[in-house]
């Protein structure tokens, strides 16, 4: 019994290695297919679509793939055609990769863009700024008064 309470924390280390493998695997294929047109749907093949990661359940049931159309222009609209067509990309991805088992797909939007305009919002800000350039002996000075209580 120890060993399956073991299994059932394994996320809680980050994925394994077989995960990432697969899901770069899913990754690529779902872009080049993407990408071609393989899908016969006009909202999917006027779109330009990325696929920015791919991250796969530990069982290996589960691929949820991380897109986001050029521009982030319709995102709804995107999302709706992927899992319209949701058994054919699953279809293409059984025939072009060697598993045994093809996950089933999920599909989100990929706000790693969202995060990173974030990221640069708060590193643009004046007060971070000040802080981040300051010297490390002023900013130690401001927080507690100047007092160590170290002996000297």
């Amino acid at each position: 019994m120890g060993r399956m309470s073991a299994y059932r924390h394994h996320s809680a280390r980050g994925p394994s290695q077989r995960q990432l493998r697969v899901g770069e695997l899913i990754r690529r294929t779902l872009s080049e297919a993407l990408s071609r047109g393989d899908v016969h749907d006009p909202d999917l093949s006027e779109r330009s679509i990325t696929v920015g990661e791919v991250t796969v359940s530990p069982d290996l049931k589960w691929a949820t793939a991380h897109v986001l159309p050029l521009g982030g222009a319709d995102a709804g609209g995107a999302l709706a055609a992927l899992e319209r067509n949701r058994g054919e990309l699953r279809r293409l991805l059984g025939r072009a990769l060697t598993l045994k088992h093809v996950p089933d797909l999920r599909f989100e939007l990929d706000l790693t863009f969202d995060r990173l305009d974030d990221t640069r919002r708060l590193f643009a800000d004046e007060r971070v700024r000040r802080d981040l350039e300051a010297p490390d002996g002023d900013a130690e000075d401001g927080e507690d008064g100047g007092g160590g209580g170290g002996a000297a």
